[in-house]
């Protein structure tokens, strides 16, 4: 399983022939857009009418999804800056090759019983870290982190000098200061097995 990360909450998953891209707003950020016609796109906030009509499928909903070799389960949440009774995001587990994936997307970093046993055991998570009020800061992607227990961290929508963002994020230093963690790697693609992982939490950065 590979997975790329293309900058704000932008990444993909990739096994055999299939490839699904997360969060594909880059162009909104004055970014090249990464979806091609034969991707499967996943949004974590709900898009409506926005749907690009040009991938293979598009999903920006909870629910349980079978798409290839991927499995796909997502989980209704709230916001980072929602209200408790709106759960307008949705976090999405992706199982292939017997490795699941977490994207969290900009949620509330307070999650309930009833998500964490929807989310179960997860080796890796893709979570944000920008903060600023716009998405999880260092503190609340930690609680998501203790919370969930992840053998694997990717730290997502940090400063980017190529990207216009709203709302300026902490750069990707001051975002680990906050979690208390030092990259293991620094890659341009993860390659990942299962017979990869760990025991003990690690923390890739993707560029």
């Amino acid at each position: 399983m590979d997975i790329q990360f293309y900058g704000a909450n932008c990444i993909s998953i990739s096994y055999k022939s299939t490839r699904l891209v997360v969060d594909d707003n880059l162009k909104q950020l004055g970014k090249k857009p990464v979806l091609a016609k034969e991707d499967v796109a996943l949004f974590t906030s709900y898009i409506g009418e926005n749907t690009p009509l040009n991938v293979k499928l598009a999903i920006d909903c909870p629910g349980e999804f079978e798409v290839a070799d991927f499995s796909i389960v997502g989980i209704a949440a709230q916001a980072h800056t929602g209200e408790p009774d709106q759960l307008t995001s949705t976090m999405y587990k992706i199982t292939a090759n017997n490795i699941s994936t977490l994207v969290t997307g900009h949620v509330f970093p307070q999650l309930n019983d009833s998500q964490l046993e929807a989310i179960g055991m997860v080796d890796v998570l893709i979570i944000p870290v920008g903060g600023h009020g716009y998405t999880l800061d260092p503190e609340g992607a930690l609680t998501i982190i203790k919370a969930i227990e992840p053998k694997l961290i990717i730290p997502s929508h940090y400063a980017d000098n190529s990207l216009n963002y709203s709302v300026p994020q902490l750069t990707l230093s001051e975002a680990l200061k906050g979690v208390a963690m030092e990259p293991k790697e620094t890659l341009s693609k993860l390659k990942l097995k299962a017979t990869d992982l760990s025991d003990v939490t690690q923390l890739i950065v993707l560029q």
